[in-house]
C-alpha cells in the first residue's frame, strides 16, 4: 500500500498540477476546456464525471495527463469551419503558447515550492569543512547492483576523523573529498583517529559517474558523509534558494539527455511506471522528506521533458504556434495531422520501451 500512496505523490501531483496549469490558463484567455484528465483513459479505461460543459476523468494508464481544448487539433476539429472565440485556434500566438507552456510553468512552480519549505524550515546546510565523518552508507547501488560500501568493509563509523590518505595528511573535507574523488579504483593507505587511537586499512574507492559542470565524469566513492550545520534562511532567501535548487535539478536533467544523445549514459538506465512505483516506495520508506524531493525532481523532469520541441508535446505544440505566429498563417492540417502522428509513435515507443526496461529489472533482479 505503501508503493502505491508513494506513486500517487511522486506522480500524481506533478501530474495533476501540470494539467491544472493548463486547465487555469486555458480559461484564463477564454478557451473552452472539454477535457480534464489525470492519466490516460486508453481504450475509455477509468473514470470520468461531466461537470458543466467540461469532462473530468481519471485515466486507467498513470503516465501523463491531458486536458483537451476546443480548436484543438483532433478527429474532431472540422478545419473548414468559422473559428469561434472559446477556440484555441481562434487565439493569438502568445496566448496559445500561455496555455501551451502553463504546465511546465506549474511544473517548475512545484518543485521551487517543495524546496523552499524544506529550506524555510530545516536551514540552508554548510559543510563542515573538517574531515571527519558524519555518517557511513552502509551499501551502494552501482548499476542496478546493491554492494557493501568501502568506508563500511573497513570498519569506518560515524566520528571518525581521517588525518592521512597514502601517507598525505589531510586537515579539511575538501581535501579529502578530492582525493577520493580523484582516484577511483585505486587501492589507497587511509588513516584516521577514532577515541584518540590510530587506526590503518586499504581502501579501495568504487567508480561512479557523476554530473559535474554539466558533463558526466568518472569520480571515487567509499560511502561517507560530512558534518552540516544548518543556517537558517528567510522566507525570501528560501524562496531564492528553492529556485536555485529547481535550476540546478533542471541543469542536471539537461546533462542527462545531452549525455544519451552523445551515447555517454544507456537508454538501458531509463524507467517507467513499474520502476517509478518501485523507487517511490523505497523513498517513502526512508521518510516523507525523501519522497518530497523525489517528486520536485519529478516534476523538474515532468517539465522539461514537455517543453522539449518534440512532437506531441507541448514544445512541439508550441514551435507549431511560433511558427504559425510568424508566418501568420495556419500550417497546412497535412503537417499537423503527419506532427501529431509521429508524436504518437514517438511516445507510445518511448513508454512501451521503458516499461520492456522495468520487467528485464524485475526479472533479472
Amino acid at each position: 500500500m505503501i508503493y502505491l500512496l508513494s506513486f500517487i505523490i511522486v506522480i500524481g501531483l506533478p501530474v495533476f498540477l501540470h494539467e491544472l496549469g493548463h486547465f487555469l490558463a486555458a480559461r484564463s484567455v477564454g478557451i473552452k476546456v472539454e477535457k480534464f484528465y489525470v492519466g490516460f483513459n486508453l481504450f475509455g479505461l477509468g473514470l470520468k464525471k461531466k461537470y458543466k460543459d467540461t469532462e473530468y476523468g481519471i485515466g486507467l494508464f498513470p503516465m501523463g495527463g491531458y486536458v483537451k481544448v476546443a480548436g484543438i487539433l483532433d478527429e474532431s476539429l472540422d478545419m473548414n469551419s468559422e473559428k469561434k472565440d472559446y477556440e484555441f485556434r481562434s487565439k493569438n500566438m502568445f496566448q496559445k503558447i500561455w496555455f501551451l507552456s502553463a504546465g511546465v510553468l506549474m511544473n517548475f512552480l512545484l518543485s521551487t515550492v517543495i524546496f523552499s519549505f524544506f529550506i524555510f524550515y530545516d536551514g540552508i546546510p554548510e559543510v563542515v569543512d573538517l574531515p571527519i565523518i558524519s555518517e557511513v552508507t552502509s551499501e551502494l547501488r552501482i548499476s542496478d547492483k546493491v554492494i557493501e560500501s568501502p568506508a563500511s568493509s573497513i570498519g569506518l563509523m560515524k566520528g571518525d576523523e581521517i588525518i592521512a590518505i597514502n601517507n598525505l595528511n589531510v586537515f579539511t573535507w575538501k581535501e579529502l573529498s578530492d582525493i577520493i574523488h580523484n582516484n577511483p579504483d585505486t587501492i589507497m593507505n587511509i588513516k584516521w583517529s577514532r577515541n584518540n587511537d590510530i587506526l590503518s586499512s586499504s581502501i579501495l574507492p568504487m567508480r561512479v559517474q557523476h554530473f559535474i559542470n554539466g558533463e558526466i565524469k568518472d569520480i571515487g566513492i567509499v560511502g561517507i558523509s560530512p558534518n552540516f550545520t544548518m543556517r537558517d534562511a528567510s522566507i525570501l532567501k528560501s524562496i531564492i534558494t528553492g529556485f536555485e535548487q529547481t535550476l540546478s535539478v533542471l541543469s542536471q536533467i539537461s546533462s542527462s539527455l545531452k549525455a544519451l544523445f552523445n551515447g555517454s549514459v544507456s537508454m538501458g538506465d531509463f524507467f517507467g511506471p513499474i520502476g517509478l512505483v518501485k523507487m517511490a516506495g523505497e523513498t517513502a520508506e526512508t521518510g516523507i522528506k525523501p519522497l518530497f524531493f523525489l517528486t520536485a525532481m519529478i516534476s523538474v523532469n515532468l517539465g522539461l521533458i514537455n517543453i522539449l520541441p518534440i512532437p506531441g508535446l507541448d514544445g512541439g505544440h508550441v514551435f507549431i504556434a511560433l511558427i504559425e505566429g510568424i508566418i501568420r498563417r495556419d500550417l497546412p492540417l497535412k503537417i499537423k495531422y503527419g506532427i501529431q502522428f509521429i508524436g504518437f509513435i514517438l511516445i507510445m515507443s518511448l513508454f512501451i520501451f521503458v516499461l520492456f526496461n522495468d520487467i528485464s529489472r524485475l526479472i533479472v533482479g
